[in-house]
C-alpha cells in the first residue's frame, strides 16, 4: 500500500456535522496537534502533519492551513516536532483484567526452571494464612522452563503444604496441589469430565495437572473477586494497556460481574480504553435454558456505546492450543498416530448453542486452534446460517492458528472474519515445532493467505494476553518478519507489509466490531484516538519495530498516558 501526502482540505468536508444543525465549521478546536508525521490509514493511506480535535473527535486532518480555521484563543496547540503518530491501537483479543490482577498473584512468567517456580510459590505461601488460596499468573511451563514440563502435585506440596494452590497456564491446563484437590474432592476415583482430562501418576493418583474442563472441578471452589476489587483491577489494567499504545480492545468470556465493573467505571468517567466485550454465557445448560438466557438478557450483539459495547458471545473453546499439545487436528500428532488433540466441546452441543444464540440475534466468536476444531466451528456456522443468515454479521473464528485454504474459503462464503494472534510464535514457535513438526510450524497463523482470500478488513490481530505479552509492537514485528527471539523465521511466505500489519491492529479490528466508521483511522468525524511514537514505525530498521515505545496515548482527544 502506497502512502500519500494528504491534500490540505480534502478531509474537512468528509464529515459535515456531529449532531443536528451543528457543523464542524461552526466550532473551534479544543486541541490541535501540529508538525507531526501522522499516518492516517484512511482509504488513500494519506500522511498528514496537523489534526484538530473537538469534543473527542477529529474535525480537521491535513496540514497547517487545514487546521487554521479551527484555532481560537482557547485552543491548546501541541507541537509534535516531527514525531510519528498512528491511530490508536486495538487488540482483537485480550483478557485485560490480568493487567490489574497479576500484581496480586504469584509472578511465574519470568521463571526459567522448576526450582525457580517453586521458590516463588514458597515465598507466596509465607505471606498467606493456612487455607488461603495461592493463585499464579499466566505462564507457559512447557515453553519457558528448562525442563519443558508442568509442576506436579507433590512438588507444589513441598513448598505450600498448608494452602490450596492454583497455577493456571494459558487457559487450557492448570496445576493444583493436594490441598486444592482435597477441597474439590478429586481423587483416584474421580472420572474425567466431558471435555476434560485429570492426569494420573503411575500409581493411578491425580498428579495435580488438569486439562480443559477438568480444571472447573477445582476452580469453581475459588471465591471470585468482589465487584469493588474488579473495578480497581480493571482501572489498573487500562493504565497498563494505555502505556502500550492501546486505546481499544476486545475482551472475551466476561461474566456479569466483570461487565458490571466496566459499566461502573464508564458511569464514573474513568474509562481510558474502549471495550468491546464478549459475553461469556455458560453453555453447560440445556438448550431450553440457553434459549432463555440469550433471549432473556433483552439485548444482543452491538448494544452499547463508544466506551462499552457487547460484541459477541465468546470465547467458547472447541479445543486447547498448539503449545499445550491439545489443539484438535485433522492429522494425528507426529509420533502418535492415534492422538488428534482434545476436542473440548462436542459438535452437537456447539451446534445447538450457535443455533440458539443466532436465533436470538447474537453474533458468535469461537476459539478454535487446530484445523479439525476449525472444521467443527465452520460446520456450526453453516448449520446456523441455514436457519437464520449470518452473512454480514461478522461471526468470528478466534485464533484459527491452523486454518487451511479450504477453510478460509468456507469462512468467506459466510462473511466470517478471522481474529489472529501471531504473537504466539514469539516465544512458543519452537514448542509448536516440537509438538507438531516443522511443516506445521511454518504454516500456522496464515496472515498472508487470510488477507489475500478474505480482504484485509476481515482479518485482525491481537495477543490473547496474558497468554502472550500485550505489547502490540511485538505483534507487529512478528507479522512483518515472522521471526522468533533467536531470529529463526517461521513461515516466511506468510509475512505481510508494515502498513498491512498496522491496519490489522487498527482499521480491521474496528471492522470486527462494526466500528469502522468510528475509529481505527485518523479521519474527520472519527474518534480522536491516536498514539505518538518515539520513532517512525514505517521507516525504522525492521528489527527496531518490536522496540518502539509510545510517547503519548490519546483517547477521545485526552492524554491518558505520557511517558
Amino acid at each position: 500500500m502506497k502512502l500519500s501526502r494528504l491534500a490540505p482540505v480534502a478531509a474537512v468536508c468528509a464529515f459535515t456535522a456531529l449532531g443536528p444543525g451543528l457543523a464542524f465549521a461552526q466550532v473551534k478546536a479544543d486541541i490541535v496537534y501540529r508538525n507531526g508525521k501522522i499516518y492516517t490509514l484512511d482509504g488513500n493511506s494519506s500522511v498528514a502533519s496537523d489534526v484538530a480535535i473537538w469534543n473527542g473527535r477529529f474535525i480537521a486532518v491535513g496540514n497547517n492551513a487545514t487546521v487554521k480555521p479551527y484555532l481560537a484563543s482557547s485552543t491548546q496547540v501541541v507541537d509534535l516536532h516531527g514525531q510519528t503518530v498512528i491511530p490508536g491501537l486495538n487488540d482483537n483479543h485480550a483478557h485485560s483484567l490480568a493487567g490489574g490482577a497479576e500484581a496480586r498473584q504469584v509472578q511465574l512468567r519470568d521463571t526459567k526452571t522448576v526450582a525457580e517456580a517453586l521458590a516463588q510459590i514458597k515465598a507466596a505461601a509465607a505471606t498467606k494464612k493456612p487455607g488461603e488460596w495461592i493463585l499464579g499468573t499466566s505462564w507457559h511451563p512447557a515453553s519457558q522452563l528448562e525442563e519443558h514440563r508442568y509442576l506436579t502435585r507433590t512438588e507444589i506440596d513441598s513448598v505450600a503444604p498448608n494452602n490450596p494452590v492454583h497455577l493456571r497456564t494459558v487457559g487450557h491446563i492448570a496445576m493444583f496441589n493436594s490441598a486444592a484437590l482435597k477441597i474439590a474432592g478429586v481423587d483416584r476415583n474421580t472420572p474425567d469430565p466431558e471435555g476434560g482430562v485429570i492426569e494420573k501418576d503411575k500409581a493411578g493418583e491425580p498428579d495435580g495437572i488438569m486439562f480443559e474442563r477438568a480444571m472447573n472441578l477445582i476452580t469453581r471452589h475459588i471465591a471470585p473477586p468482589s465487584l469493588e476489587d474488579l473495578v480497581d483491577q480493571y482501572a489498573d489494567a487500562m493504565k497498563y494497556a494505555n502505556s502500550l499504545g492501546l486505546t481499544s480492545l476486545t475482551d472475551p468470556g466476561l461474566g456479569p460481574t466483570n461487565i458490571r465493573a466496566l459499566q461502573r467505571l464508564m458511569t464514573m468517567g474513568r474509562m481510558t480504553v474502549r471495550y468491546s466485550v464478549m459475553n461469556g454465557l455458560s453453555n453447560n445448560v440445556t438448550p431450553e435454558q440457553y434459549d432463555q438466557a440469550t433471549e432473556g438478557i433483552g439485548v444482543s450483539s452491538g448494544f452499547g456505546n463508544d466506551w462499552l459495547k457487547l460484541d459477541a458471545i465468546g470465547e467458547m473453546s472447541i479445543d486447547g492450543g498448539m503449545t499445550l499439545r491439545t489443539a484438535f487436528t485433522r492429522d494425528p500428532y507426529p509420533g502418535d498416530p492415534n492422538y488428534h488433540g482434545i476436542p473440548s466441546t462436542p459438535a452437537e452441543r456447539l451446534n445447538w448453542v450457535v443455533s440458539t444464540g443466532n436465533k436470538n440475534e447474537w453474533k458468535f466468536a469461537i476459539h478454535c486452534v487446530g484445523d479439525a476444531a476449525c472444521d467443527r466451528v465452520l460446520d456450526a456456522y453453516e448449520s446456523a446460517n441455514k436457519e437464520k443468515s449470518i452473512v454480514g454479521r461478522r461471526f468470528a473464528i478466534i485464533h484459527g492458528s491452523m486454518l487451511r485454504h479450504d477453510q478460509i474459503e468456507r469462512a468467506k462464503s459466510m462473511g466470517v472474519i478471522i481474529e489472529l494472534q501471531n504473537i504466539f510464535m514469539w516465544d512458543k514457535a519452537s514448542t509448536v515445532e516440537r509438538f507438531l513438526g516443522a511443516d506445521t510450524a511454518n504454516r500456522v497463523i496464515p496472515d498472508r493467505m487470510a488477507i489475500d482470500l478474505l480482504g484485509i478488513d476481515k482479518v485482525s490481530l491481537g495477543t490473547d494476553y496474558p497468554v502472550n505479552l500485550l505489547n502490540p509492537f511485538l505483534g507487529l514485528y512478528i507479522a512483518v518478519t515472522r521471526k522468533d527471539p533467536t531470529g529463526h523465521v517461521y513461515g516466511a511466505d506468510q509475512a505481510i507489509s508494515r502498513e498491512e500489519a498496522l491496519r490489522l491492529y487498527t482499521t480491521s479490528t474496528a471492522y470486527a466490531t462494526f466500528d469502522e466508521k468510528k475509529k481505527g483511522s485518523v479521519e474527520v468525524g472519527r474518534l480522536a484516538d491516536m498514539v505518538v511514537l518515539d520513532r517512525d514505525y514505517m521507516t525504522v530498521p525492521v528489527e527496531q519495530i518490536k522496540d518502539i515505545k509510545p510517547v503519548e496515548t490519546i483517547v477521545g482527544g485526552k492524554v491518558v498516558y505520557h511517558r
